[in-house]
């Protein structure tokens, strides 16, 4: 059992289902064990790869967010230099360079699904985010959407200041955008429709549900809030980063 690699699924279908491993085939640092290992190895995302292209729209299930809080990685990315990771549980996609590298390759592949959407949790808030490659009109269009979790929440004020330091920061002239791996991306976030102060992050316990069009596109993202209601991300209004 230990030694078992294939816990990953494939759903052929419009759009196709790809239901990721990212535990047990893992790319680890080259450098120190202590650092974060990438959430897959280079072997698993090139059979990734091979698995969608030519799709026309595909859904990915990711564990932890592909595209998560900028802020929140680069402290993720301090605690890991300062040799700490553990105590901010940094796993994230932008953690190892090369897988993180590789991931995004694939989306900027001629023959990448036209459509994206990929569902997480793993991270105690939720949030979803419209993506598109600079400079490519007829580039894929990636929706990230993480709802998380069931029964767990984020402190509120640590997440409140995080949330309002991360726009601050990397508002979409920010010169920091460009330091990041995704500064080929324009990356739009949905504000929550029940946010008081412009908040991106939505803390509360529930489970995300996601409507999809014909075509594998996102036509209603909601967060089904254990207090008893709905919290809807509708499409972003403000420009991306």
């Amino acid at each position: 059992m230990l030694r078992f690699q294939g816990w990953e699924v494939e759903v052929e279908g419009e759009p196709k289902l790809v239901i990721l491993d990212t535990r047990t085939r893992r790319w680890r640092s080259e450098r120190s064990p202590k650092r974060p290992s990438g959430l897959m190895d280079w072997e698993a995302l090139s059979e990734l790869q091979q698995q969608i292209l030519g799709a026309t729209s595909v859904v990915i299930v990711s564990p932890a967010p592909m595209f998560g809080v900028k802020l929140i990685e680069t402290i993720q990315r301090l605690f890991t230099l300062a040799g700490r990771p553990l105590l901010v549980d940094a796993e994230n996609w932008m953690a190892h360079r090369g897988a993180a590298s590789v991931m995004l390759n694939i989306f900027r592949h001629s023959r990448s699904p036209g459509h994206y959407v990929i569902l997480s949790g793993d991270v105690h808030y939720s949030f979803a985010y419209d993506i598109h490659l600079r400079q490519r009109r007829e580039g894929p269009r990636i929706w990230q959407v993480t709802s998380s979790g069931i029964k767990n929440a984020f402190p509120d004020t640590l997440l409140d200041w995080l949330d309002r330091l991360n726009r601050w920061l990397y508002a979409p002239r920010s010169p920091l955008n460009w330091l990041t791996q995704r500064r080929r991306m324009v990356i739009k976030p949905r504000d929550p429709d029940r946010a008081k102060a412009g908040e991106r992050l939505w803390n509360g316990a529930g489970i995300g549900l996601v409507e999809l069009d014909d075509q594998g596109r996102p036509s209603d993202i909601r967060h089904l809030d254990a207090r008893g209601f709905d919290v809807v991300f509708p499409l972003p209004a403000a420009p991306g980063d």
